[in-house]
């Protein structure tokens, strides 16, 4: 029997910062989509405090793709090794490790190792896939580094909150509005022009062309996986043509969750967010009161932004259930 040959690669990062800062931003794979450009949504399958499973979709070669992996953590070591158990074709094996060695009180190295074989070991394939980790794992340690590096303010950066309506109608109609959210061009406050398309069986990519100052237009794109029989979709932003943005990330979910006493769904829009350094120096100074300014303002906008979507789906679930009485 012919077995593919092995490729492997490795990827490293001067990082000015402790160790196991670096290894917790690494370990916490739950809020990657976040932390790391590439990786668009994760859900933690298994945990056992030593070892989990994840279902993770990421983008490659501006493809989504998704995988299933196991990841085994060593907080001691400062390592994670990794193994993929479920790949998208043609690969047949992937797998590797993250690890963190000190280089002093705050500095650190990190490599990013990927070890991986292709269906024949053909060409283009194996090619592909070089190309597709090589950039990634660029993204990613150029993020990891700067993120770790300002860790001493991070919490302050990061923010996440939510927000919720009652809708008194089924999740069904619900959902189906906030699968389609393109079909209401006022679904996003203020948007000129909003573009769905299905990349592959429930996820979509999402196009917003927005009025941006001196008469100019911005353009945002976010990519969206559903999973409709638990009445969620995640999202992340991918593409903000304003800059400096204020958001350096950022990454939701819409929940519909029936009512335990069955009188309608109560919606809930969360956000995870991390500011832009830059953005917010131009725009409100610097220091901390520039950064609680920022994240205020910043809040309010996305808040401002769900209530509208969420208003029209109540409006249009409540009017369906309504044309039907």
């Amino acid at each position: 029997m012919y077995l593919a040959p092995v490729h492997r690669m490795a990827q490293h990062a001067e990082v000015d910062a402790p160790a196991g800062v670096l290894y917790g931003l690494i370990a916490d794979a739950v809020r990657w989509p976040v932390f790391l450009p590439p990786t668009v949504h994760v859900e933690q399958l298994e945990f056992d405090g030593a070892s989990e499973r994840l279902r993770m979709w990421v983008t490659a070669n501006g493809e989504i793709k998704s995988w299933t992996t196991r990841r085994v953590l060593d907080p001691v070591a400062h390592r994670v090794d990794f193994r993929q158990e479920v790949l998208p074709r043609p690969v047949t094996s992937m797998g590797g490790s993250w690890s963190v060695e000190p280089r002093g009180p705050e500095k650190s190295l990190v490599t990013l190792r990927n070890d991986f074989a292709v269906a024949d070991n053909a060409r283009a394939d194996v090619d592909w896939v070089k190309r597709a980790t090589t950039a990634n794992t660029r993204a990613a340690l150029a993020n990891l580094k700067q993120l770790a590096e300002r860790w001493r303010r991070l919490d302050d950066l990061v923010l996440s909150f939510e927000e919720s309506v009652h809708i008194d109608a089924g999740v069904e109609p619900v959902y189906a509005f906030l699968h389609r959210f393109g079909d209401r061009t006022d679904a996003v406050p203020g948007a000129v022009r909003i573009d769905l398309a299905e990349r592959a069986p429930g996820v979509q990519l999402m196009s917003v062309e927005l009025p941006a100052a001196g008469g100019r237009t911005r353009t945002t794109e976010s990519v969206r996986i559903g999973f409709p029989h638990a009445g969620r979709i995640v999202y992340k932003d991918i593409r903000d043509s304003e800059q400096p943005a204020l958001l350096a990330a950022h990454a939701g979910e819409w929940s519909v969750e029936p009512d335990p006493w069955g009188e309608g769904v109560t919606v809930i829009a969360r956000h995870h967010a991390v500011l832009d350094e830059d953005g917010v120096r131009e725009r409100y100074g610097v220091g901390a009161e520039a950064v609680r300014v920022a994240r205020q303002a910043l809040r309010e906008r996305l808040a401002r932004e769900s209530a509208a979507a969420l208003e029209l789906a109540r409006e249009h679930a409540e009017g369906v259930l309504a044309r039907r009485v």
